[in-house]
């Protein structure tokens, strides 16, 4: 193979419908569009218009907000951590945080923190440092004597534009670490 012989597979780049060329390319005139309306014209956008009428997304009731300070936590089920201590993935004497996690393959990153979920058993005496667990998690019949231990302080994110100091403190006061048997808080991101 030479470098001039280098080429993609077939049907590998198509090749843009070129419209309004002619006839006889097929998308000539027209070129695609239909004939005469709003949408043959250019500059126009639609979107969610009903031609007057109250659009769909206006009927339709709306409830709540995204909050954009929430958390956003990596899951971890118990039966994944048992198959990880099962495969030596994870050392089962040694303190397991998000890190760990990462580093045996369970998680892909921690983002903000890991929250431990119920499903599955865990038969291994672990010591986990996490941000919160399930209520199903921290149920003694899914989790066999496990070490307890628990100081860590919340995550925090960066402070966003317009955020006053007060509403942090009103956050971490809401954010307080959930004492179990099983599990530790870990400390924050920052």
């Amino acid at each position: 193979m030479k470098l001039n012989e280098i080429r993609d597979n077939e049907g590998a780049h198509k090749k843009r419908m070129r419209v309004g060329r002619g006839p006889g390319s097929g998308k000539g005139k027209t070129a695609g569009r239909g004939v005469k309306g709003q949408k043959s014209r250019s500059g126009v956008a639609i979107g969610g218009f009903e031609g007057g009428q109250m659009p769909l997304y206006m009927r339709m009731p709306k409830r709540g907000f995204n909050n954009p300070n929430a958390l956003k936590l990596a899951e971890v089920n118990l039966w994944r951590l048992q198959d990880a201590v099962d495969a030596g993935k994870l050392d089962a004497k040694a303190e397991i945080n998000g890190e760990a996690l990462v580093a045996a393959g369970v998680l892909r990153r921690t983002r903000d923190g890991v929250r431990v979920l119920g499903t599955g058993e865990l038969k291994a005496k672990l010591n986990l440092v996490v941000w919160s667990a399930s209520a199903g998690a921290k149920r003694p019949s899914k989790r066999r004597a496990v070490r307890s231990s628990n100081s860590a302080s919340p995550p925090r994110k960066p402070p966003r534009r317009g955020s006053t100091s007060a509403t942090r403190a009103r956050q971490a006061q809401g954010l307080r670490p959930v004492v179990i048997a099983a599990l530790r808080r870990a400390p924050g991101p920052r």
